[in-house]
């Protein structure tokens, strides 16, 4: 499978964090978000990354009728059996903030020592030449980190002031961006998703 330079890339998503991100990382296509295209975003029924990333793609290139890339992403608490999980964006409820959803995450653990607050920012990709490829290509891509108890930095979104970084002795949102978008969970799925494009 191959594009040219120009061949625009509609991204699934109407979160700006995660537009800046993808666009500042994948930088081989012009990457425009669906919100240029008044695309609805496709509600996540799935119980997985991976199944909320197909559905989000598959939607996108639906309605815009251009190929797709989605990112459906959260944190993995490991003391909390894995949530919040696929519902990292809602987990203080429907309509929740970064900071409900950071106080809420504080206050479940308040309870839990350091050395059993791991956790794992996790991002699914799914790339879909149009609505009906039945062989969407997937990467994934993991970021081990620890919860911390408290907020800290300024940089990123959602819960990068509480994820500490112990390769960088940081929390997430205390790292440039230039760092963060060369570790994070989000550019090793970006990075794995475009040697899959290119080789397909």
């Amino acid at each position: 499978m191959t594009f040219s330079n120009t061949q625009k890339i509609v991204l699934a998503s109407g979160n700006q964090g995660k537009i800046k991100e993808i666009q500042a990382i994948f930088k081989q296509h012009p990457i425009v978000p669906q919100s240029q295209f008044n695309v609805v975003e496709a509600e996540e029924t799935g119980s997985t990354f991976v199944e909320n990333a197909i559905i989000k793609a598959r939607n996108a290139a639906l309605h815009c009728n251009l190929p797709a890339i989605s990112d459906d992403s959260g944190i993995v608490v490991d003391a909390l059996d894995g949530a919040p999980g696929v519902i990292s964006a809602r987990y203080a409820g429907v309509g929740a903030s970064d900071h409900d959803n950071l106080v809420k995450l504080i206050d479940d653990l308040k309870d839990v020592p350091t050395e059993l607050r791991t956790a794992r920012f996790v991002c699914v990709m799914v790339f879909m030449k149009h609505a009906k490829d039945p062989l969407p290509i997937i990467a994934q891509g993991v970021w081990e980190g620890v919860i911390l108890t408290e907020s800290v930095g300024e940089n990123g979104f959602g819960y990068d002031p509480i994820f500490w970084v112990p390769t960088q002795q940081k929390a997430s949102a205390e790292l440039l961006p230039e760092i963060k978008n060369s570790i994070s969970h989000r550019a090793q799925a970006l990075s794995q998703l475009t040697d899959l494009i290119q080789k397909r």
